[in-house]
């Protein structure tokens, strides 16, 4: 299936020419329904997971993640969304229109427009799948190809007659070498935003927590992902802010996008309110009781196995005992009350009845990881007499 008028047999993309070492290559804008009419072919062979030029000279097969698709689907619909960086393409000079007579590209250097043929197998992608497809299905859900909100344009940055050899090269050039953006780094950005958000709210807090006098996380949170062996610090401020939004948001794109767009959230009640027992606060605005909450309980767990939680040889203030006292928070929560602030000597008195020591809080006992977390989890809450 094709989403456009097939009445124009030429695509025009304006460019700008560059050359480098590997050879010439056009940087251009393309629309996202002219650049599906032209490597919509090449996306439906990855949605059946065949190999391509590109997987066959590495000798392995890459899978389009589900996953991957959803979340750039989801995010597309969102009212700031964008994507800046360059969709990569390999096309033949047989599909480029009027050709000269040594097959070289007929590039208008005057109106910078290389002009392709619309044909449904005609372009390759060697990196930006995913993009193009998340593209491809957030547009199909909503019927976006057929209003004005199609008018999504994407740079492209077209290699022709590309040999397989340098597709690899450039493939695995770009995902080999791609560094990974902090998570923290990112969370630490919404501290520019102007516009209310779970993440922006939890950034918040956690920066609070991290820094105000009295509280059990001062200068123990990475607020960058980054540390040395010198600091304090023994959590990052992506854990902790993906902690509680868990309990704020369940999808926090979102509501990040409908708060944008002025819409209001409703409070949530019964179950939906248990599972969420942080939004009803966030939505009134009160981020002042969730650091409350927050900082009352591990300063009754910092007050109730303080060696462990000040030493970083201990896993209790690192991430496997933070997730899993986090998880406890829960069942406490929904114990005592969603609606009110659990006072530090509430939660000290729970925590009175569990024996566990400040030297139990070892690697041997719980393992980095789920497991450890799980194991931390119900050794604690069987002891609660909630």
């Amino acid at each position: 299936m094709t989403y456009l008028n097939m009445e124009k047999d030429i695509i025009n993309i304006e460019c700008i020419e560059f050359h480098q070492p590997i050879g010439v290559f056009y940087v251009g804008k393309i629309n996202i329904k002219d650049l599906l009419s032209i490597s919509y072919a090449d996306v439906r062979r990855i949605e059946r997971e065949e190999k391509n030029d590109i997987e066959t000279f590495f000798g392995i097969q890459r899978n389009l993640s589900s996953g991957r698709v959803n979340e750039i689907a989801d995010y597309v619909k969102t009212s700031d969304a964008t994507f800046p960086t360059s969709i990569l393409l390999a096309i033949s000079s047989n599909d480029i229109d009027n050709p000269t007579e040594n097959g070289n590209v007929n590039f208008n250097q005057n109106e910078k427009v290389l002009s392709v043929k619309r044909n449904e197998n005609i372009a390759q992608i060697i990196d930006g799948q995913h993009r193009v497809f998340g593209l491809k299905k957030a547009f199909e859900q909503i019927d976006m190809f057929h209003n004005e909100a199609s008018k999504f344009d994407l740079m492209v940055t077209i290699f022709v007659d590309m040999d397989p050899e340098n597709q690899a090269l450039v493939f695995s050039t770009i995902n080999k070498a791609h560094t990974k953006v902090n998570k923290s780094l990112v969370y630490d950005l919404f501290d520019l935003a102007k516009t209310q958000s779970p993440q922006r709210s939890c950034h918040n807090i956690v920066k609070l927590l991290n820094e105000k006098q009295g509280s059990p996380f001062k200068d123990k949170i990475k607020m960058l992902g980054l540390t040395d062996d010198s600091s304090k610090e023994t959590i990052a401020q992506a854990t902790l802010v993906e902690l509680l939004l868990r309990y704020v948001s369940k999808n926090p794109m979102l509501d990040r996008d409908n708060l944008k767009r002025g819409k209001k959230l409703e409070l949530l009640r019964d179950k939906d309110l248990e599972r969420y027992f942080l939004r009803n606060w966030f939505i009134s605005g009160d981020e002042a009781k969730i650091a409350k909450l927050i900082w009352n309980y591990f300063s009754s767990v910092k007050n109730k196995w303080p060696k462990a939680w000040d030493d970083k040889t201990k896993i209790l203030s690192k991430s496997t005992g933070i997730i899993a006292m986090m998880k406890l928070l829960k069942d406490i929560v929904i114990k005592i009350g969603i609606d009110k602030v659990i006072s530090e000597e509430e939660f000290s008195i729970i925590f009175r009845k569990v024996n566990l020591k400040d030297e139990d809080f070892i690697n041997e006992n719980y393992k980095s990881g789920g497991v450890g977390q799980s194991e931390l989890y119900k050794n604690i809450k069987e002891q609660f007499e909630l």
